[in-house]
């Protein structure tokens, strides 16, 4: 059992398909299929069922994916640790996902300094989702993730607040409810709200808040770009919850009397079994330093 037979499994896993798991790898199809051939006989069991064009996980397969995956990782924190005693240099490839609000609003002036400061590094950026980013990090296929922070982390995410994220309530300029000095949660919740998707970290937290004041939230329509939001906010649909970054001229921000100040945190996250590396680090402590 080595590395490239279980980097071919696992490609074989992921797609579902030999000929996708040979593109991934930038191998022949041919070449993968004696990888995983040889790994099935070194295990002395079949890993795959492939009936027609259709390929399936075994129940031995199923068994050997969380471990295949483990060993790798593992053997990257190994090769990161000895990389890391050259404390003097930073290079290497980094993987770090952001979410679309910090990549848009947050991240350009610090990715900019970053690049100047550590030209060695090619760095693998991917635009997600927090939640999706989240969930990378938990199983270890990213190194470092910038979302809003889960209200409930698992236990083995370590998550650092860099910026608090103020909400507020705004509607567009020509809402009727742009009149009023002063509203109630019942009052606006009579009115449609624009929020993010219900599996999102911001909804649930709009969803406590609501729930607070036993109120159930009327919800028209979901996305989660918050930046779509803003304009289906602007041109009349309803009333959302918005970081200051997107209150501009076309929204109106309302006086919620029986609302608390609404905060989210966004931040850093990793996993407190992953050893970074040093471009990681690099990174960690720009954040940091922009507390």
């Amino acid at each position: 059992m080595d590395t490239n037979t279980l980097q071919a499994f696992l490609a074989v896993a992921a797609t579902g398909s030999f000929s996708k798991a040979a593109d991934q790898l930038f191998l022949t199809q041919s070449a993968i299929s004696k990888r995983v051939a040889l790994l099935e006989d070194q295990l002395n069991s079949k890993l795959f069922d492939r009936i027609g064009r259709t390929v399936t996980m075994t129940e031995a397969g199923t068994a050997l994916l969380p471990r295949a995956k483990d060993i790798l990782l593992q053997l990257d924190d190994a090769k990161r640790l000895i990389s890391n005693l050259n404390a003097g240099e930073i290079t290497g490839n980094f993987k770090l996902a952001a979410s679309h609000h910090i990549s848009l609003h947050r991240l350009p002036p610090l990715l900019k300094q970053y690049a100047e400061a550590c030209p060695k590094v090619e760095l693998d950026l991917e635009f997600a989702e927090s939640e999706i980013a989240y969930e990378g990090v938990l199983k270890g296929d990213l190194e470092l993730a910038l979302i809003t922070l889960s209200p409930e982390p698992d236990a083995s995410i370590h998550s650092e607040i860099i910026w608090d994220d103020v909400l507020r309530y705004v509607v567009a300029k020509d809402h009727p409810l742009a009149g009023c000095n002063t509203i109630s949660l019942e009052q606006l919740n009579q009115v449609n709200a624009i929020l993010p998707g219900s599996n999102t970290f911001t909804r649930s937290l709009v969803e406590k808040l609501f729930q607070q004041h036993s109120l159930e939230l009327n919800v028209s329509m979901s996305t989660n770009y918050l930046d779509t939001i803003r304009m289906m906010v602007s041109i009349g649909l309803g009333w959302s919850l918005l970081p200051d970054s997107l209150v501009n001229d076309d929204l109106c921000v309302l006086d919620v009397t029986d609302s608390e100040p609404v905060h989210r945190n966004l931040g850093i996250i990793y996993h407190r079994n992953r050893t970074l590396s040093n471009a990681a680090n690099y990174l960690v402590e720009m954040l940091r330093n922009e507390r």
